[in-house]
């Protein structure tokens, strides 16, 4: 089983990065999927969504700033973020929804000037 995200960094207040998820089928096929990112000290949470037909959903804190994306032949998922704040330094980690066990290690995006 894979869940494997990457393209984070350290990117300036403003600046955009953009995520990428490599997963395997038996979790990408058919399935809602979802980024989620767990800052030091909080809890894990969910960012956006996308369903198996693109139908996406996002947090409140997010919104307008991270576009959500799939690519069903290749099972892989990314999240394009733009606006980028320093509150949004965390570890970012991609599975479906709900969440399977296998969460992989994720990718850090730090936000700082």
């Amino acid at each position: 089983v894979q869940l494997q995200a990457s393209g984070g960094g350290l990117v300036q207040p403003g600046g955009s990065l953009r995520l990428s998820c490599a997963a395997s089928g038996i979790i990408f096929r058919g399935n809602y999927m979802g980024w989620y990112r767990q800052a030091p000290g909080n809890r894990r949470e969910l960012v956006a969504q996308i369903s198996s037909g693109g139908l996406t959903n996002y947090a409140d804190f997010v919104k307008g700033r991270f576009t959500i994306s799939r690519d069903n032949a290749k099972n892989t998922m990314a999240l394009q973020m733009n606006d980028l704040k320093p509150e949004d330094t965390a570890v970012y980690y991609c599975n479906r929804i709900p969440s399977s066990p296998f969460w992989g290690q994720g990718t850090q995006v730090t936000v700082s000037s």
